[in-house]
């Protein structure tokens, strides 16, 4: 299979393209290196790549460019049967600060995409979307059918892009797909984000810092479910023009995870507190039922199995990632 992973230098499009480079499909990455965050973790993401290919002798193309360049994007999309659309400005307080960036890139960018897709061979375009859409809960866990208010821009233009992608499947026949991430971690993730920040402090006898009173709740998902449910959907039409909730059924306070990290690395620490910040979801839990029954979506690991499995790959990979967490 030939597929297109827009935004696939990164951490979740990263893992996909190197999971369908292993799996023996030919792929083709865009992305722009955009210095959200520190573009070395994405050329480490993209050694691996080229190291996966010459390995599986299959087909494996890096354009650095932009899902708002049309004729890129058409050029690409072209030669390919799915792709798999990751590219976006995340960031729910970079969306705070610069709406229209972020209103440009994830809305444009993949109304961009979705033409082309659209005048191409495509077979199905699966779209990253977010935990953010629901907004503040009415009930927990989110199902599907949650009311979806967003509090950020980010999760406005991840709604917009749900409806997009939903009219261009009843208006044109494209088969598309949209999941809804939960909070995803894992190796390589981005540096700047709370779990690697827990486990770079405490390994550095420093206090984890919460923002808030730590009574905020998430749904981690580790990468590799992730990764499952988009490997699944590569050739299953059981979703088409449907939206999926992809989490871990299992969630945990922001007090109970920098406990779970400190404890495993320096109990003896005592945890600091900040201002909450802008923006930021109080509480998210993800109902998986619906992929669970569409899809045969099923989480591997709970939340304090995945952060351990974090913890090894973190001090196996301490020497280059960590300062790139220092300093993020």
């Amino acid at each position: 299979m030939r597929i297109l992973v827009t935004g696939g230098a990164g951490f979740i499009g990263g893992h996909l393209a190197e999971a369908f480079l292993r799996d023996g499909h030919d792929v083709t990455v865009l992305d722009n290196l955009e210095p959200f965050y520190d573009v070395r973790l994405k050329e480490h993401t993209l050694d691996i790549h080229r190291d996966v290919a010459d390995g599986r002798a299959v087909d494996y193309r890096f354009v650095e460019g932009d899902v708002r360049d049309t004729e890129t994007v058409r050029e690409l999309v072209e030669d390919v049967d799915v792709v798999v659309h990751q590219a976006a400005q995340a960031g729910v307080r970079e969306s705070v600060d610069n709406p229209r960036k972020v209103t440009d890139i994830n809305v444009d960018g993949t109304v961009n995409l979705l033409e082309a897709s659209k005048e191409g061979e495509v077979n199905r375009v699966i779209l990253a979307s977010s935990s953010s859409v629901y907004g503040k809960p009415k009930s927990l866990p989110y199902t599907e059918d949650h009311p979806t208010e967003p509090v950020s821009p980010y999760g406005v233009t991840k709604l917009t892009q749900e409806h997009m992608a939903r009219v261009y499947t009843e208006l044109h026949g494209l088969p598309t797909v949209c999941l809804r991430y939960f909070t995803v971690y894992g190796p390589r993730m981005r540096p700047n984000m709370a779990i690697s920040n827990f486990v770079s402090r405490c390994v550095n006898d420093e206090p984890p810092v919460i923002y808030g009173d730590g009574q905020q709740t998430r749904d981690f998902t580790y990468v590799a479910d992730i990764v499952d449910a988009n490997r699944t959907l590569l050739e299953s039409d059981a979703a088409d023009g449907d939206v999926l909730n992809i989490g871990s059924s299992d969630n945990i306070s922001i007090q109970e995870l920098a406990e779970t990290v400190r404890d495993q690395l320096a109990p003896e620490i005592e945890i600091e507190y900040e201002s909450a910040r802008e923006a930021d979801a109080e509480h998210t839990h993800a109902s998986v039922e619906k992929a669970a029954e569409v899809i045969g979506y099923e989480p591997s690991r709970t939340i304090a199995e995945g952060v351990g499995e974090f913890i090894e790959w973190y001090q196996a990979n301490r020497e280059w990632y960590e300062p790139l967490v220092r300093e993020s």
